[in-house]
């Protein structure tokens, strides 16, 4: 008999591991976990908020010299000409351009600006996380109507040690964590599309590794 080869723990597995042992243990004590396809779940509408890391392009109407293009550090905040350490993230680009207004007054006569944003990544809160047996486990951006078969198209698909059907979604709702149950293979490997399902903003997906 093969044996297959034992692979060394990465951060994103041993947070995985972790994160599902202390999700299986909650479900004993509650019951059983719920499929995700079989609770409603409508695509997130919401405005975009920007985010550390976004890129930015700043548009001073008749002031190409205060134009620019900036990323957002990671405290949240940027600087362009003649203003310094403006707070960005949770704001939409709109509500963005009416602060850089206000800031440019002191400077610039009526100034009239636009935000544009050209690289998303969003607020870390708002980024949907995949962990475990994912080919490239790591955060991505929350797109409008992203679902989870767009999450797993952007980490790679899974391993070949992942037990997909076992797969966990946990979900801030109102405050209140939930963990729901994702049948990955019988998406991914059935073409079952029943089993996608509609992902939020700040959602965590949880591919556990098979134990055999």
């Amino acid at each position: 008999m093969t044996q297959r080869k034992w692979r060394g723990p990465s951060i994103f597995r041993g947070f995985a591991l972790l994160t599902f042992a202390a999700l299986t243990t909650a479900g004993c004590a509650t019951g059983h976990m719920a499929d995700a396809s079989t609770v409603s779940s409508p695509g997130y509408h919401g405005n975009y908020v920007i985010g550390p890391g976004d890129q930015l392009e700043i548009f001073v109407w008749h002031n190409p010299e205060l134009s620019v293009k900036v990323p957002v550090r990671p405290d949240g905040k940027m600087s362009i000409p003649l203003v310094e350490d403006i707070d960005c993230e949770g704001k939409t680009p709109t509500q963005l351009a009416r602060v850089i207004e206000q800031r440019l007054k002191t400077f610039v006569n009526d100034p009239v600006v636009t935000v544009i944003v050209n690289d998303f990544n969003g607020p870390y809160t708002a980024q949907v996380r995949i962990v475990g047996e994912a080919s490239k486990p790591h955060s991505i951006a929350y797109r409008q109507d992203m679902t989870i078969l767009d999450a797993m198209i952007a980490v790679g698909g899974l391993t070949a040690y992942a037990a997909g059907n076992r797969t966990t979604l946990v979900r801030n709702e109102n405050g209140k964590q939930e963990s729901l149950r994702v049948r990955l293979d019988d998406l991914l490997k059935d073409g079952d599309v029943a089993a996608n399902v509609a992902l939020r903003p700040g959602d965590i997906i949880i591919v556990p590794q098979s134990y055999f």
